[in-house]
């Protein structure tokens, strides 16, 4: 009598298209299928349209010139100096911040990439050593690829306020639009203003999906991997704070 067993079919996994909707609507189940598969190669094509566009529209809409102009504004101490040099020097420091300003704008998926890999090494780590996870190093990146993306979501915003009559002249390119406290104080002084940035409604969703998605991937409790994303934050936050009042 022959074999009458009868296997259970795989169940498929998520599309790309699929796991970047999911992350929106139903993220568990786009951290739970990169532990089928850690590719985050569309979260990393979007992230490079946005840029790329986004950048477009400063340059066209504000220009590289008035950006570098508006972010030393942003810096009594810079200001000073700036406004103490000769006319030919401010003029050629202007010349240099734009075009530096121009290439790191249409080039900032590059910086995110460079990040997100180092903060995915640090969670990797704090993981596996910390806690004695199983994860891989390509799920972590996975996952802060796309608990990323609803950081494009201000990219969306700042399009939108230049695009119908956002000021060039009050712009900052650091911080376009007001989803965190630091927008809404512009006078306050950098360190304040360093540290108010990091309490930002899209930030907070970023942190909760990074807590969902390394307890999933990493099978720990959402406590423990509370305890490493809002631990890794904090640092963040006094480390920018203190470098932005060293610096200001």
């Amino acid at each position: 009598m022959g074999d009458t067993t009868v296997s259970s079919p795989e169940v498929a996994g998520l599309s790309e298209i699929e796991r970047v909707v999911n992350t929106f609507v139903a993220p568990s189940k786009t951290f739970t299928d990169i532990r089928r598969n850690a590719s985050w190669w569309l979260p990393f094509v979007i992230l490079v349209v946005m840029t790329i566009v986004s950048a477009f529209v400063v340059d066209r809409k504000v220009g590289f010139a008035r950006v570098a102009e508006n972010q030393i504004h942003q810096s009594p101490k810079q200001e000073d100096q700036f406004n103490q040099l000769p006319d030919d020097q401010k003029a050629a420091r202007l010349r240099g911040m734009s075009v530096g300003y121009r290439y790191t704008t249409y080039g900032a998926f590059v910086i995110v990439l460079i990040f997100v890999a180092l903060f995915a090494l640090l969670y990797w780590a704090s993981f596996n050593f910390g806690l004695g996870a199983q994860t891989t190093y390509k799920q972590m990146f996975a996952v802060w690829m796309y608990a990323s993306l609803p950081k494009l979501i201000v990219g969306v915003l700042a399009i939108i306020v230049l695009l119908f009559g956002g000021s060039p002249e009050s712009y900052n390119m650091q911080n376009p639009v007001g989803t965190n406290l630091a927008y809404y104080m512009p006078d306050a002084a950098p360190w304040l203003r360093s540290a108010l940035s990091f309490f930002d409604i899209i930030s907070f969703w970023q942190l909760a999906l990074l807590i969902l998605g390394t307890a999933i991937v990493a099978r720990v409790s959402k406590g423990k991997a509370a305890a490493v994303v809002l631990g890794w934050w904090a640092i963040g936050l006094v480390v920018s704070t203190g470098l932005a009042a060293a610096f200001s």
